[in-house]
């Protein structure tokens, strides 16, 4: 077994966040190392190819929007996510050399049209949105979970939109 080396990207300030501070807690408690942090600009290829066993905990906040977006295309995949409070969950991720997803639930990046037609379709059972940004082209950059790659593209398709790729599963 490989042991993982835990990373903790934290954006906001640490002093007095209770949600960093349990952050901290959680991931030492899942993995028995107290995690590396990093405040700064997160380069997730150079801290891969730095540490190919790393294991990076990214807080997505209530607020957040676009975070998956650097995925797309890279060598890193969502692997697993822990709820931290109704306000902040921590994505884990992990290079797509090691990752050993297994996870039911897909994260599937697709460009849509708004249109009611893809909306009438795509319904909770094939995927719920779980992120949504608007493009200069009229177009929206949206990120699914759903369980079944090939239902969802199938909808995509027959819609006109375009799937953009699975960022990984939990």
């Amino acid at each position: 077994m490989t042991t993982q080396f835990p990373i903790l990207y934290w954006p906001r300030k640490t002093t007095t966040d209770s949600e960093y501070q349990l952050s901290r807690k959680v991931i030492n408690t899942a993995t028995g190392t107290m995690p590396t942090v990093v405040t700064g600009d997160l380069d997730l290829s150079e801290i891969l190819a730095e540490n190919p066993n790393a294991r990076i905990y990214y807080p997505v906040f209530c607020e957040s929007t676009g975070w998956w977006g650097e995925l797309l295309g890279g060598n890193a995949v969502v692997t697993d996510k822990v709820i931290i409070s109704p306000e902040c969950q921590l994505m884990v991720i992990e290079s797509d050399k090691n990752a050993n997803s297994s996870g039911k639930n897909q994260l599937l990046a697709a460009e849509i049209y708004p249109t009611s037609g893809f909306f009438k379709k795509m319904n909770s059972g094939i995927a719920t949105v779980a992120d949504m940004l608007a493009t200069d082209a009229g177009t929206i950059l949206a990120l699914f979970s759903g369980a079944n790659q090939s239902q969802f593209i199938s909808v995509l398709e027959s819609t006109g939109n375009s799937y953009l790729g699975c960022i990984g599963r939990y």
